[in-house]
């Protein structure tokens, strides 16, 4: 079984009530859309997290969000294949994989192409109060032009896209916090998202990020629910 599930920040809560309930075993996924929370401190603080969710009986399959050191830049992780694209692992913790942006996988069948990444509306804050930011949180151009290969390649046709943030025309503007000057916000990953979904031939897009839960046309937002992945 897939399942699927919106940012956790570190707090695993609901994954471990959901084991705890469940009872899955490794060969069932839990996809995280982005801030999962493993790789925030880059320290001690993130080891004591991942042995903890290492010993969930599942895998857990997180996408790149925008609070999170991406994994290319952390030495013990790996590159591996994993239903059939490369994904990021660490040898101490091989059921905690992160995916690679532009990788298509094999979900039960299903094509799915994850696009990670997003802009931190609280950028300033966490720079002025010394918390940490990250200036790759949104995909470069060389990413995006890496992305665009992909689908050149699958003949922008695929059954599921896995990104953190959404399209433009889809953003949840009743959610948007009113101290927030939209007009400061940098939105290029979500304009671009919208290049890519008004080519791409797809049956569901799933997304994180606003921490909010919503469904319109083909898209999903998740935040704290937990649904099985079907496209």
């Amino acid at each position: 079984m897939i399942y699927i599930t919106g940012d956790t920040h570190g707090d695993f809560s609901r994954i471990e009530r959901f084991c705890e309930k469940f009872q899955p075993s490794r060969d069932d996924i839990m996809i995280i859309l982005g801030d999962a929370g493993f790789n925030y401190y880059g320290g001690k603080r993130d080891q004591r997290v991942k042995e903890r969710m290492s010993g969930m009986p599942i895998t857990i399959f997180s996408i790149h969000g925008n609070h999170e050191i991406r994994p290319g830049k952390i030495p013990s992780y790996q590159l591996a294949t994993w239903h059939g694209g490369t994904v990021f692992v660490e040898e101490a913790y091989p059921n905690l994989l992160f995916a690679v942006d532009g990788e298509v996988y094999d979900l039960d069948g299903h094509q799915t192409v994850v696009i990670g990444g997003a802009y931190s509306v609280d950028k300033y804050y966490r720079l002025a109060n010394g918390w940490n930011w990250w200036p790759d949180e949104q995909p470069s151009p060389e990413m995006k032009k890496g992305i665009e290969k992909v689908l050149d390649y699958h003949g922008w046709k695929v059954d599921a896209v896995l990104s953190h943030t959404v399209p433009l025309k889809y953003e949840p503007v009743e959610v948007f916090m009113s101290c927030i000057d939209q007009s400061k916000v940098d939105k290029s990953t979500e304009t671009w998202l919208d290049s890519i979904e008004d080519r791409l031939t797809y049956r569901h897009w799933y997304a994180g990020h606003y921490h909010t839960e919503k469904s319109i046309d083909k898209l999903t937002i998740l935040f704290e629910s937990i649904r099985e992945f079907t496209v």
